[in-house]
């Protein structure tokens, strides 16, 4: 008598198989499903993007750490080494820039509470990327606002954890760029770019790029956080003056240093381009 076979595995199943290359489309294809149901579950369907770096601390921790180097360095000889005057150096930097996290709470408070208000249809939640620094401050404005919170988190080495205010049911895991860059612009009806690094230039240029090439095809505000910051890092003007872009291509953004400035502008924007009279524009 043969023996019974044991009963195998169905292919869905099938850890080995999924985490395997031959099924990097169906994993591909499932971070773009379950985002996907649990979106229309929690009815979200129009966001406003705020984009930053990871590094940047809240204005209190960071005056802290300034504050203790300050105090170190008084303690010990006037002659301090280099390394130390660097670390000085980077302590009042991230003061500096701490400035611009208590913004972004401050911004996504007001424009969560702007788009929950009980005699407006205009229902946009506030998403980031999910982790510390700058996007850390986008949930947390959206939470204190009273609305939800969405984290588009990517699996990387270092500086991505998953922040404590982002929604838990909007709380995701990316392990595919492309697809989580998907899900921040599908949804997006405005961005805003806070000071940050190679992310966030990557984050913007891709959209600038989408929308000067007309593959995205919505009209989205984009506003440009922190003229201090900005004006030193990239030099838009010359750009055109070298004739890589159009002048009417710097009318893609707004340059704004005032979280009244920005909210006044998003408000305005977004009203225009989804009027209340029109639900359908919106919901």
């Amino acid at each position: 008598m043969k023996k019974e076979l044991a009963k195998p595995i169905k292919a869905y199943k099938n850890l080995d198989f999924l985490n395997s290359s031959d099924a990097r489309t169906i994993r591909i294809l499932a971070e773009f499903l379950e985002p996907m149901q649990r979106f229309s579950a929690e009815k979200v369907s129009n966001t406003i993007v705020f984009f930053g770096s990871a590094r940047t601390k809240n204005l209190e921790e960071a005056q802290k750490n300034l504050n203790e180097l300050e105090k170190k360095l008084k303690g010990e000889s006037s002659n301090a080494d280099q390394g130390f005057e660097q670390e000085l150096d980077d302590a009042r930097n991230q003061v500096f820039l701490a400035r611009y996290y208590e913004d972004a709470v401050d911004l996504s408070r007001r424009l969560t509470q702007w788009a929950n208000n009980p005699d407006s249809i205009n229902r946009f939640v506030i998403c980031s990327g999910g982790g510390p620094g700058m996007m850390e401050a986008a949930n947390r404005g959206a939470i204190e606002g009273g609305g939800k919170s969405i984290g588009l988190n990517i699996s990387i080495p270092t500086e991505q954890y998953a922040n404590p205010y982002i929604t838990p049911e909007l709380n995701f895991e990316f392990h595919y760029f492309f697809m989580r860059k998907f899900w921040f612009i599908y949804l997006a009806k405005a961005l805003v770019i806070f000071p940050g690094g190679f992310g966030t230039f990557d984050e913007l240029f891709e959209v600038l790029t989408l929308i000067q090439t007309e593959k995205l095809q919505k009209v989205m505000p984009i506003v440009i956080y922190g003229k201090k910051y900005w004006d030193q890092i990239i030099n838009f003007d010359n750009m055109v003056k070298f004739g890589v872009i159009d002048q009417a291509d710097l009318d893609l953004l707004y340059f704004c240093d005032t979280v009244d400035g920005a909210y006044k502008y998003l408000t305005e924007e977004l009203l225009k381009l989804y009027p209340e009279n029109n639900r359908n524009t919106i919901l």
